[in-house]
């Protein structure tokens, strides 16, 4: 290890914020000294979080695929030609997360295109012959059928959202996402990934973000990394967050998520990053985020050789589904529960089920939680605020 390296990470462990330029300092350590860069977050994890690793046990509720935005990466959205449907029904909804609730599942994952009716007049139509001027209200409605006829409790991630749509959606999810993805303006320029994504522009982003802790909801974000952004902007983003967070204390989670290239998509041909990479930027979240923090990389996305992001710092492996897939990267199949149970337990973890909304909502943060869920919650949830029943 570097000496600069050796300085830092001792700080940081004996209790020193990282500062901006330590940060870039570290994401841009040489291969050899990865390893040591790890090693220093995980002890940083080890202080907070100790030796376990939570998962949610979920269905995926993909509401609508229909989008307004076009993403060059992205194979969720579809148009109204292509579409199988335009909307999941109710019928179709409950279908799935009743089963998922037979399996054990606490989480009912909504994920959806942004706005879609704002773009199509199909998915205006579809909305109006239901009684629903938005896609929003329609999302709001099923969430409470939800909360109506099954145990699970919805997390919703859909898309940038005012003050008043916040305030309609929170008292029916337990906590809400919306990746951050990355801050850097130079995505949006002419030929970049989110050129065509006006709801992807970061200010559009960190308000819906800063408006949630405004509200106390607690909330899901994280990076997309490999999609063109440099080192130095990821560090941007992860100070973003963490600045959130101290001003709210809201941010429940932190997603490390791995750029996949897919055939079909306007960035096919763009390299995936490397296990390397990832480990990389997980460590210097850690780092950044505090001991504190819930860090997650996604397993089915290094289906391979996802037990090594342990040693980099993490805490935690995401919604994983015994029933659905994952509708956002269908190529990539989640891993058995077996598997993900033995392969952490190999690295030292013992694994733990948890809620959509993480342990220390539950039992200390609980002026987060709207009143009408906190009841659902003390009912599944075990003394230490995990899911409660044996996975």
């Amino acid at each position: 290890m570097r000496p600069e390296m050796e300085m830092i990470l001792d700080g940081v462990l004996s209790g020193r914020l990282l500062s901006r330029e330590d940060a870039y300092h570290l994401i841009r350590s040489p291969e050899a000294h990865i390893s040591a860069l790890c090693r220093g977050a995980a002890a940083l994890r080890d202080l907070g979080k100790g030796r376990r690793v939570s998962f949610s046990p979920k269905v995926f509720i993909p509401l609508t695929k229909l989008c307004r935005d076009f993403c060059s990466y992205c194979t969720f959205r579809e148009s109204p030609q292509d579409a199988r449907r335009l909307y999941m029904s109710p019928e179709e909804i409950l279908a799935v997360a009743r089963a998922g609730e037979r399996l054990g599942c606490g989480e009912a994952l909504f994920t959806l295109g942004e706005r879609p009716e704002q773009r199509y007049p199909e998915a205006r139509a579809w909305l109006a012959q239901r009684g629903y001027k938005t896609t929003l209200e329609y999302l709001r409605a099923m969430c409470a059928l939800i909360l109506s006829e099954t145990k699970l409790l919805p997390h919703s991630n859909p898309g940038t959202l005012s003050e008043r749509e916040l305030v309609a959606l929170k008292d029916v999810n337990a906590s809400m996402g919306l990746m951050l993805e990355n801050i850097s303006e130079d995505l949006h320029a002419p030929g970049g990934p989110h050129e065509l994504a006006p709801s992807k522009r970061p200010q559009a982003r960190l308000r819906t973000l800063e408006k949630a802790g405004r509200l106390k909801i607690p909330f899901t974000t994280g990076l997309l990394i490999g999609i063109g952004e440099t080192l130095k902007s990821r560090v941007n983003t992860l100070y973003a967050i963490r600045d959130l967070n101290h001003r709210f204390g809201h941010i429940q989670e932190v997603i490390i998520q791995n750029f996949r290239a897919k055939p079909g998509t306007a960035m096919a041909t763009q390299v995936d990053p490397s296990s390397s990479d990832v480990k990389r930027t997980a460590a210097v979240a850690r780092l950044i985020l505090g001991a504190d923090a819930n860090i997650q990389v996604p397993p089915n996305l290094s289906a391979a050789d996802y037990p090594i992001y342990l040693s980099a710092g993490i805490n935690d492996w995401g919604g994983i589904s015994p029933l659905t897939i994952d509708y956002v990267n269908p190529e990539a199949p989640w891993p058995q529960l077996s598997d993900l149970r033995q392969r952490s337990a190999e690295k030292g973890f013992t694994l733990r089920a948890r809620l959509t909304v993480y342990p220390e909502f539950v039992t200390q943060k609980t002026d987060y939680l709207p009143e009408a869920i906190r009841p659902r919650l003390a009912a599944i949830a075990d003394a230490e605020g995990y899911l409660r029943g044996e996975w």
